[in-house]
């Protein structure tokens, strides 16, 4: 028996299954981090111009989902990397996020950052694998301490 396949590609936010799958990423953070830690960017935010929302799936089924959005020429911030608890620990983040840097250099990104929280050490491993280096805050960041900044050059 074949397993199924995952795509990963580009969709609208404000699917009701994405929503549900954004609801699952505000809750696991809520319970990390409290409300002034918690940058997060709604369905509206990103699904606004300028902005790239990419989905994985397993046939019809939403795993995990990441983002950019661009904040200077040639600099975007990813966004809500999440993948659904049921279905980590196989490579999806990697894989998210790999598609993701693809679709940033397609539009001349050379640089994408993120912040994420010291309590995900998950995905800070990951984010070093992948050649992302602490950086101070940007864009609109002030220091937190609960935060952790990092960024690539692509």
């Amino acid at each position: 028996m074949r397993k199924p396949e995952i795509s990963i590609g580009p969709e609208d936010p404000t699917q009701p299954e994405v929503r549900r799958l954004i609801a699952l990423s505000d809750a696991y953070l809520a319970a990390l981090y409290p409300p002034d830690s918690n940058h997060l960017a709604d369905a509206a935010t990103l699904a606004a111009p300028g902005t790239v929302f990419l989905v994985a799936r397993r046939n019809t089924e939403v795993l995990g989902s990441v983002a950019f959005r661009i904040i200077a020429p040639g600099h975007a911030e990813m966004k809500r990397m999440f993948v659904r608890a049921d279905a980590r620990g196989g490579g999806l983040g990697r894989c998210l996020l790999d598609a993701l840097e693809a679709v940033a250099r397609s539009r001349q990104i050379e640089r994408l950052s993120l912040e994420t929280g010291i309590r995900q050490p998950e995905a800070i491993v990951l984010y070093r694998a992948a050649g992302y280096q602490e950086c101070p805050p940007f864009g609109d960041y002030a220091p937190d301490p609960l935060s952790l900044f990092m960024t690539k050059r692509l």
